[in-house]
């Protein structure tokens, strides 16, 4: 009989990792789906907006379709980040006290991946894709706003300094939790 079996505390350690792992998986792919979803809407905003010089109101759209879509990304990608950090501090100690084992390769993969020798650099990437992605256009559409907007329209510039302001709120909370450590 190996350590784990009967041992009601590592069988209910280890069904919580694995809906931990459930979670994390369904969270990775609707974040990842965030992404086109936000190229999606940036394509049928500038599309829109090309047609008409009148309908570059529809500009001020899309500086809010990346706050909103780029802070639901930011949430999703802090919570696979916070069941990853879960299980290497606390899920994997539980189990080593209940079956009284010191090795500390459990859930080895939660610290591998974290050790690797560019993930700083890939860390780096990703953090200045998230930027192109959901701060950039904002901000290029906001621009443009201005730029081309008659005169009409230009009393709405209080919109595009209040999305602007979102929009850097959003850059500076991507750069905070871009995880750029390595190491458990």
């Amino acid at each position: 009989m190996t350590p784990t079996e009967n041992n009601p505390i590592t069988e209910l350690c280890i069904k919580e990792y694995e809906s931990l792992k459930h979670e994390q998986i369904q969270r990775l792919g609707f974040r990842d789906n965030l992404i086109y979803a936000n190229l999606i809407a940036m394509a049928g905003i500038l599309s829109i907006a090309a047609t008409d010089v009148i309908k570059v109101l529809v500009l001020l759209v899309l500086p809010l379709i990346c706050v909103v879509l780029g802070w639901t990304y930011l949430v999703n990608d802090e919570k696979i980040s916070a069941i990853g950090r879960y299980i290497r501090y606390n899920l994997s100690d539980k189990i080593r006290q209940s079956i009284k084992n010191d090795d500390q390769s459990i859930f080895g993969w939660e610290t591998a991946h974290r050790a690797d020798s560019r993930r700083i650099s890939r860390k780096i990437t990703q953090l200045v894709v998230d930027e192109l992605a959901f701060v950039l256009p904002g901000f290029i559409a906001i621009v443009m706003f201005w730029i081309n907007a008659p005169g009409i329209l230009l009393s709405l510039r209080w919109i595009a300094i209040l999305e602007g302001i979102l929009l850097a709120v959003l850059g500076v909370q991507i750069y905070v939790y871009a995880d750029l450590k390595r190491g458990k």
